[in-house]
């Protein structure tokens, strides 16, 4: 392994670790509906829980409220069931073909819960990237130790992975600010 391979392999997995906040964020309710709210519903399917996208068409309404519409009617009611169960706190009413989920206005001190929620978020990814960096540097320490690398070469690579480490470490701040934004926006 050489040093542009740890500092290739350091680069993707503090990349991995922003997908996953910002997948961790999408699941954060903000004011406004959005489908992404019930990626973590399962729905029992046949004997084995499903997730909701699988077994349904989910579709924005209006600003609150989400569309189901299941592929098989009578998932209908397994459905609806499944949404009323999750931790969501929605609670979803059948018209037809189609399931309503409407989703209430957050309320200030809930905003606040939510913004903490994302901080938290936030300060997980920022240390997966920090422990990412350890692992960049040690495994540079070890090169240098194995004679396979320069003191140098051991400097340069540190600064060039803190540099890398800085632009992550400002990149989920920069998401956390715009997620903060979005929830307390009215």
């Amino acid at each position: 392994m050489s040093l542009a391979d740890v500092k290739k392999n350091a680069q993707e997995r503090m990349a991995k670790s922003i997908e996953t906040l910002r997948a961790n964020l999408a699941k954060v309710r903000t004011g406004r509906a959005h489908a992404g709210i019930l990626d973590s519903v399962m729905v029992e399917y046949y004997g084995s829980p499903v997730p909701l996208s699988q077994v349904a068409n989910l579709t924005l309404i209006d600003a609150r409220t989400i569309g189901v519409a299941p592929f098989e009617k009578k998932m209908a009611g397994t459905i609806e069931k499944a949404i009323r169960d999750s931790d969501l706190g929605l609670n979803p009413s059948s018209q037809g073909d189609t399931i309503r989920v409407p989703t209430p206005p957050l309320t200030e001190e809930r905003r606040k819960e939510m913004v903490k929620l994302t901080k938290s978020e936030g300060e997980d990814a920022k240390i997966a990237v920090r422990n990412i960096r350890r692992d960049a540097n040690e495994a540079v320490k070890k090169m240098v130790k194995d004679k396979t690398a320069s003191e140098d070469d051991e400097r340069r690579s540190a600064d060039e992975i803190q540099k890398l480490t800085d632009k992550f470490v400002a990149e989920i701040d920069k998401l956390l600010a715009d997620k903060e934004k979005d929830i307390m926006t009215v």
